[in-house]
């Protein structure tokens, strides 16, 4: 594969895109689809840092057709309530780009709804926001939604009795199984759609090890894995670097439906987008099903 950046992306003029994260990866994938010419959505649950971002992307791309919704993926009403929004809004959505996360929270949170806060945002809060924009979705003609899986997936469990680690929590171990519930459901929604005709691409990345503000935010500024962040800033490849596999998946003609892209070098941490190793358990298609069903039921979300 070609070192693809964003240069090779085609034009977006007409596509309508949501984006969830209002910085690093979301920030980057946000403003490459604005100045590809997309109208996009900046989904966060800050309004200060949504307005920053537009803000921001403006100043870059002074035609840009971007804005802000609020979106707390911690909370099954606050997705339902920006879901109404943008039905309210529009008639399709072109592009998702499941992206916000939480990463290794040093003590065991819940979301508003009781789910342990990494899987419940970064794969139950996903899984509702899709499901409950399918309308807008199939009303395209061509759909993608892309989920952002991570290099700790290679280690997550597939023990869906334990998923909200109600019996112990340990948060890398923990963070690993919310990112290979990412890339499950990629491959599962493919696979539905495809069965069903819905007409919506699913494709999984991951940015390799970039340098976001995952973890300052998770296990906070005074942990290890932060200072790491903060002193030895040449171990993170640049957030738009890492936006590229995501932008990949998003935009490329040649990205596979059922894919799954990450950097290309050093162990997929960084590089250029290309095909990811695909961890063995993530091929489970009995895990699979048995993962959407579990979500179904959690979130009360059908699709």
């Amino acid at each position: 594969m070609r070192k693809w950046t964003t240069s090779h992306m085609p034009s977006q003029a007409g596509r309508a895109a949501v984006v969830t994260g209002t910085g690093g990866l979301g920030f980057e994938v946000a403003l490459a689809l604005s100045r590809a010419g997309a109208e996009v959505v900046i989904a966060g649950r800050d309004p200060r840092k949504g307005a920053e971002a537009v803000s921001r992307i403006e100043s870059c791309v002074p035609a840009a057709k971007a804005r802000f919704e609020v979106l707390d993926l911690a909370s099954l009403n606050s997705i339902a309530l920006f879901i109404e929004r943008l039905r309210a809004d529009r008639q399709r959505v072109d592009l998702l780009v499941n992206n916000a996360g939480v990463m290794v929270p040093p003590k065991r949170r819940e979301t508003e709804d009781g789910f342990e806060l990494q899987f419940g945002t970064n794969h139950l809060g996903h899984f509702a926001l899709t499901g409950q924009l399918m309308p807008l979705l199939r009303a395209s003609t061509g759909a993608r939604v892309v989920s952002v899986s991570s290099v700790a997936a290679r280690s997550g469990s597939v023990d869906w009795n334990e998923w909200n680690a109600s019996a112990g929590y340990t948060a890398m171990p923990v963070y690993a199984r919310s990112k290979i519930a990412c890339l499950m459901f990629a491959f599962e929604l493919e696979r539905r759609s495809v069965a069903a005709g819905w007409n919506i691409t699913s494709i999984a990345a991951h940015p390799g090890v970039s340098r976001t503000e995952l973890l300052h935010k998770g296990p906070g500024r005074g942990s290890v894995q932060s200072r790491v962040r903060s002193l030895l800033p040449f171990l993170f490849q640049p957030a738009a670097q890492g936006a590229l596999p995501l932008l990949f998946a998003a935009a490329a003609p040649e990205a596979r439906a059922g894919g799954y892209y990450g950097p290309d070098r050093l162990g997929e941490t960084r590089g250029y987008p290309a095909e990811a190793q695909i961890p063995p358990q993530a091929l489970d298609r009995a895990a699979g099903e048995r993962l959407w069903a579990l979500s179904e039921n959690a979130t009360g979300v059908r699709f």
